[in-house]
């Protein structure tokens, strides 16, 4: 799955995954791409009225393009009837007055109190209120204006448009779209604060932005005298959802087997007492849910694609409370924390933690970039409360003998990036055999589902995207381990629709493409056909892109696809210095490309977790220089360059690399060098290459590859499965 960037030097998620070294996506709308917005008339009254052409034949019989004009009697009737009373904006904008609330603006988010990437339905607000259902956007309601932000990261072209067909297609006339990627236009910020009067009070659920992203957003409407309001409260849109809200998620916790986790519990709460030591800290808490289901060797079903559950986690130097929905617990799971001394405590009570540890003159350590301006705005309040409050002798006493961390000097917050995401990049031992084990049983059942979609194309039979997405997920569900997809299957045909008479869409050149019923297109054999996908196993997670072709590709076709494979090829033969950072990297992946003028915009790679998000920080391999992390032994990475031509096709090779030591006959410097080890063994479509344009090392690299898949993956498969890997693994002849 392709990591997406931005010049905004708060990323690290690569845009598609939000990690702890990126500000919230939500940010993104704010300050990291110029948006467009669609002015709306003055007179109120013409506020949803859309001029439309219509065709009409002349009295000579010629037809005309032209607008009707109507009386203002039916241009007041049809305003009545198109702009129908949208009873959740209403329903929202009456509580802006309600007490304690007061506020002129209020803004909505696509993000969960954990600033996740996939979210539960249940925190699906911004898609409630809008009626967009895209995965990334933000709302901006005033007292007579809505306008909704599609993702800043959706600065490609087609895509774009893509995405805006759709926006335009589920907002109503009450909306306003805001469309990003075009230069000179103002920011959400910008525009928030253009539209209130002067003294403005924007409100803000504080659980739902990180604390840098509420910061910027709060000194961006301040430059017009606005003011930012903590609702800590009341969510709005959870107020008017009501009894029509999704329940949350109630599925049992797991404990991850040591087998695949490879270090216990109590190993990493030691390592991570260490490291908040070192930083001067006497507590941490932690709100990222991969990092709590790593520290504490347990997964969970609450969010789509990750198998990670909805907590809180506070660790102390001598005790530590889970915060989560105890009914989510089961024995093995409350034995599991026990001997691990974890405690539990309710999920929504973790206010009143951070407010004990204040009391308590804890050194808190905090990452501003992820956890919520709740939590750390909480703890700032309670800091400068009981720095004020003299300790009394009997609080004292009760320090020492109630069991209770108790900590000499007054409390303060430390800030800084999460020491676990660092730990948690470097995979162990167990963690690395769960990669390569669950690699090839992905690579097993993708054998079986491009034998299968190739016969089912050569027999002409009428596939669409989704039939085919649908299909890969039932071979990759019959796989010991499988527990769901790692990511929406991206599917594309490579084919030109023109959509509302302006818009193309080829659904290859769009960089991420969801195939969705009502849009998606038919599997044609004269296309290339491009799939990104994944899954997420006991032992593993997966991520891997296969361009292909079903008949024969054009020179064109073929000459791009080998430039990209040689991009693909210098990445994963790298040999580099221990302490280089990714964006170094990168240029290997494109200096093929560059050489006949062309590229890609979106990173080459992205970091990957074992058994959990399938993006994840801190490292990544991207053209933009903001992530000076450097790339460790034991990181996992993606490989993905790819090239899109607008309008036409998309191609992208991904596979997954195990970063290692380099075995190399010098060592300058005394440097360790490293180098990488390929996790993803599945063929790449040898049509496809123009072997005219390869050196004959690169044909060595491809034949030597599809040696080793075959070898790997073929003990796995039998019967035409196994032959369809045998044909598809045949070496190149050297021209």
């Amino acid at each position: 799955m392709i990591p997406l960037t931005l010049s905004s030097p708060s990323l690290n998620r690569l845009v598609f995954f939000t990690s702890r070294y990126s500000r919230s996506p939500f940010l993104r709308n704010f300050n990291s791409l110029p948006l467009i917005h669609r002015k709306l008339p003055h007179n109120n009254h013409l506020l949803g009225v859309r001029c439309e052409a219509s065709s009409s034949s002349s009295s000579s019989g010629s037809s005309s393009s032209s607008f009707t004009a109507k009386p203002s009697k039916e241009i007041r009737k049809a305003a009545r009837v198109e702009v129908a009373v949208d009873e959740k904006l209403s329903a929202l904008r009456r509580r802006f007055s309600n007490p304690g609330v007061g506020i002129d603006a209020y803004i909505i988010p696509s993000q969960d109190a954990h600033q996740s990437e996939f979210i539960a339905e249940c925190y699906a607000r911004r898609a409630f209120i809008s009626g967009f259902t895209g995965s990334a956007g933000t709302a901006v309601v005033t007292k007579d204006k809505a306008a909704l932000w599609t993702d800043g990261a959706i600065f490609f072209r087609t895509m774009f448009f893509f995405v805006c067909l759709k926006a335009e297609k589920q907002l109503n006339s009450n909306w306003t779209l805001m469309r990003a990627g075009n230069p000179g236009v103002p920011t959400a910020s910008e525009w928030v604060a253009d539209v209130l009067a002067s003294g403005g009070r924007v409100g803000i659920d504080p659980f739902l932005f990180s604390a840098d992203a509420a910061e910027e957003l709060k000194e961006a409407i301040s430059k017009k005298n606005h003011e930012l309001v903590y609702l800590y409260n009341v969510n709005l849109v959870d107020e008017i959802w009501k009894d029509s809200r999704p329940k949350p998620p109630s599925k049992q916790i797991r404990v991850h087997d040591l087998k695949y986790a490879g270090v216990d519990v109590a190993s990493k709460l030691l390592s991570l007492r260490n490291a908040i030591m070192d930083a001067g800290a006497s507590a941490i808490v932690i709100s990222m849910l991969d990092e709590i289901a790593w520290v504490l060797n347990l997964r969970g079903s609450d969010v789509p694609h990750s198998p990670v559950m909805y907590s809180y986690l506070i660790v102390e130097v001598d005790q530590a409370q889970l915060f989560v929905d105890d009914s989510k617990v089961n024995a093995e799971v409350k034995d599991h924390l026990k001997n691990a001394g974890i405690e539990l405590r309710p999920y929504d009570s973790i206010l009143q933690g951070i407010d004990s540890l204040a009391s308590r003159g804890a050194q808190l350590l905090m990452d501003p970039s992820t956890l919520n301006v709740a939590i750390v705005s909480t703890y700032k309040s309670a800091c400068e409360k009981y720095s004020r409050k003299p300790e009394s002798k009997e609080n004292s006493k009760t320090k020492s003998t109630d069991g209770s961390s108790g900590y000499p000097a007054k409390p303060s917050g430390i800030y800084m990036q999460s020491p676990i995401s660092w730990s948690k990049a470097i995979k162990n031992d167990a963690e690395l055999q769960g990669m390569k084990n669950s690699h090839l049983r992905d690579a097993a059942a993708l054998a079986h589902f491009w034998a299968w979609l190739e016969e089912e194309v050569h027999k002409n039979e009428n596939l669409t995207e989704v039939d085919v997405a649908n299909r890969l997920l039932e071979f990759r569900s019959v796989q010991d381990g499988f527990m769901d997809t790692s990511f929406d299957t991206i599917s594309g045909m490579v084919i030109v629709i023109l959509a509302a008479g302006t818009w193309f869409r080829a659904n290859g050149a769009i960089i991420h493409y969801k195939p969705e019923p009502e849009s998606c297109s038919r599997v044609d054999p004269q296309k290339l056909f491009l799939l990104d996908s994944g899954a997420q196993y006991v032992d593993g997670t997966t991520d891997i892109t296969r361009t292909a072709h079903f008949s024969e590709p054009s020179a064109r076709e073929k000459e791009c696809f080998t430039r990209v494979l040689q991009g693909h090829i210098a990445l994963d033969q790298a040999v580099f210095p221990e302490g280089t950072p990714g964006f170094v990297l990168d240029g290997f992946a494109r200096s093929s490309l560059w050489k006949i003028g062309l590229d890609y915009r979106h990173g080459t790679g992205h970091g990957v977790g074992a058994a959990l998000n399938v993006h994840e920080g801190p490292q990544s391999i991207s053209f933009r220089y903001g992530n000076m992390t450097p790339i460790q032994s034991g990181m996992i990475v993606s490989n993905e360059p790819g090239y899109y031509e607008d309008h036409s096709f998309g191609i992208r090779i991904e596979n997954l690399l195990h970063v290692k030591d380099a075995e190399t006959p010098n060592r300058f410097g005394g440097a360790t060098y490293l180098g990488f080890e390929k996790l993803t063994f599945f063929p790449i479509q040898t049509k496809m290459v123009d072997v005219s344009l390869l050196s004959h090392a690169e044909i060595d690299w491809l034949n030597s590859y599809h040696a080793e898949v075959w070898e790997k993956v073929s003990p796995l498969l039998e019967g035409p499965t196994q032959q369809w890997l045998w044909n598809n693994t045949r070496p190149l002849a050297k021209p």
